[in-house]
């Protein structure tokens, strides 16, 4: 048998081990179970939700829970189990791109840093500090009063405020990565900065990466929440979780139910990506599971 077919087969014993730590984590289970709801829930929304999320039924205004309206209805008869799925959907695309975002420009960076150091880390890692200076929600706030009150602009300002944190981690990986046998091994028989980073190192930072999106995924959900509550983010009449949630202030005695479900669909939503991202901290990256 090969060299290279052997490193697939232990490649694939050793991806079957993790999947099987992986289904034996019954919190990591159950919060994939949440959050894969969740998901489908954000895409389907236009097929299942049952009325138009922003439609006001002026007949239903505060309506309680009930068959017809099973999380009842808003301040102007809209139902909420529509809009709560609508919101969910706006908070998967901030949770995603967002992500996105800070790994298209984040990753480049701390491979940038971590492989050639000396002055490029330098330049990238006091950039990084800096941004690390401002809190992560204090950051995206004031990015998002600058861009302008929009989905967009809330993603982007999220994606910007995580891009320090991504940094921070490929640079780790980068640095304990290049020094390792088969990197070396690598360059001695010729191979390039870019064969020598996208070929060996990176593909063998994935594990602390993806852990990373799991851990962006809920802050970036709980941001938006916030950003719309403070009007910077998703505007009405469009739902959101966070619009949702500043407009059930002024009803909280009469109609609570305005401020629960909302509520209740970011704490479920960011409990359930937290619960991923632990059990797959724990199977893919033990080092950090000790910290």
């Amino acid at each position: 048998m090969t060299t290279l077919a052997l490193t697939t087969v232990r490649a694939r014993i050793a991806g079957n081990g993790k999947l099987r730590a992986l289904r034996r984590n019954k919190l990591a289970m159950t919060g994939g179970v949440i959050a894969a709801v969740f998901v489908l829930a954000a895409l389907f929304a236009p097929l299942v939700a049952p009325y138009d999320p922003s439609r006001p039924d002026f007949a239903h205004v505060l309506a309680a829970p009930s068959w017809t309206h099973w999380l009842g209805t808003d301040d102007l008869g809209r139902d909420q189990l529509s809009r709560v799925m609508f919101g969910a959907r706006a908070s998967m695309q901030v949770g995603v791109l967002a992500v996105v975002l800070a790994f298209l420009v984040g990753v480049p960076l701390g491979l940038l840093a971590g492989y050639y150091g000396k002055i490029a880390d330098s330049v990238v890692s006091r950039v990084t500090d800096t941004m690390l200076a401002f809190p992560f929600l204090v950051l995206a706030v004031g990015l998002a009063a600058v861009l302008g009150p929009s989905l967009t602009n809330a993603t982007i300002a999220i994606g910007i405020s995580q891009i320090p944190a991504v940094i921070r981690i490929t640079r780790a990986e980068t640095l304990r990565l290049k020094h390792v046998d088969y990197v070396a091994a690598a360059v001695a028989n010729g191979g390039g900065d870019g064969t020598v980073l996208f070929r060996h190192i990176l593909p063998n930072a994935t594990s602390a990466l993806t852990v990373q999106a799991t851990v962006g995924i809920p802050a970036a959900i709980i941001s938006e929440a916030l950003l719309s509550f403070l009007g910077l983010g998703v505007q009405p009449p469009d739902p959101s979780l966070g619009v949702m949630l500043s407009s059930a202030q002024s009803f909280l005695a009469p109609a609570p139910w305005m401020a629960v479900f909302p509520g209740l669909a970011v704490v479920a939503a960011t409990l359930a990506f937290n619960l991923l991202g632990d059990g797959l901290r724990d199977v893919l990256d033990p080092r950090g599971a000790t910290r």
